[in-house]
């Protein structure tokens, strides 16, 4: 599933982030309710899992309203150190469909997500992606391009996957650093630039049509477009 969680305590963003991405999961991860308002417009989730007191000018009960406003109907889980009845009753009623007290356990956190998700969902899983004439099967964890197969070691098969799901989009060092390697920090190392060029190797060979790109001064793109 892609899931975007909007949660402003670093210990608590990393260990959720930590579990669904060891699940299976994608992971995008605001720490303010302005950017999280924002991610959760601009991308489809399957699932969005909010904190109720947020910086950045509006919480997590303003950020439910603007989407049900908007008709998004993503399936939300309200995670918050808010327990009284009330306040529960008060998510609840402002459009989130699930509400989880902290602390938690993240085997109680996944199930209700997974239960959300199975009850909001309108459409079949989705099972590749597709960016021009690359092609990656997330069933069998399989690239090809223009039919010929390309074998990808694992790093190198999350760092495309991120880089699929984010097509068209400049991808900075740093949503790499978390969302791949799960640093929070960075290292100082070249390890992205290495992975990237042996990544644009095997993508681009017996090709005149380069799909990765390096955004000068911002980060990388994988597009079809020139």
């Amino acid at each position: 599933m892609k899931i975007l969680l909007v949660e402003d305590n670093p210990q608590v963003a990393q260990f959720v982030r930590k579990g669904l991405g060891e699940a299976g999961h994608t992971v995008d991860h605001a720490d303010n309710g302005r950017d999280g308002l924002f991610l959760a417009t601009s991308e489809g989730y399957d699932a969005i899992i909010l904190d109720r007191m947020l910086p950045g000018g509006i919480d997590g009960l303003g950020i439910i309203e603007a989407l049900r406003r908007t008709g998004n109907a993503t399936p939300i889980l309200i995670l918050s150190a808010l327990a009284d009845v009330d306040e529960r009753i008060r998510g609840l009623r402002a459009g989130g469909d699930d509400y989880l007290t902290k602390p938690f356990a993240y085997g109680e956190l996944e199930a209700r997500l997974l239960a959300l998700a199975r009850r909001g969902k309108s459409a079949p899983a989705q099972t590749a992606l597709e960016v021009g004439d690359l092609s990656l099967d997330l069933l069998k964890r399989q690239a090809s391009r223009g039919g010929r197969a390309i074998a990808l070691k694992p790093r190198e098969y999350k760092l495309l996957e991120y880089l699929m799901r984010h097509a068209g989009q400049v991808v900075t060092r740093t949503m790499l650093l978390e969302n791949v390697w799960d640093y929070h920090f960075d290292p100082q190392t070249n390890v992205i630039d290495v992975h990237i060029s042996n990544l644009r190797q095997k993508l681009d060979a017996d090709s005149d049509k380069p799909l990765l790109k390096t955004v000068r001064g911002a980060g990388y793109m994988l597009s079809a477009d020139a």
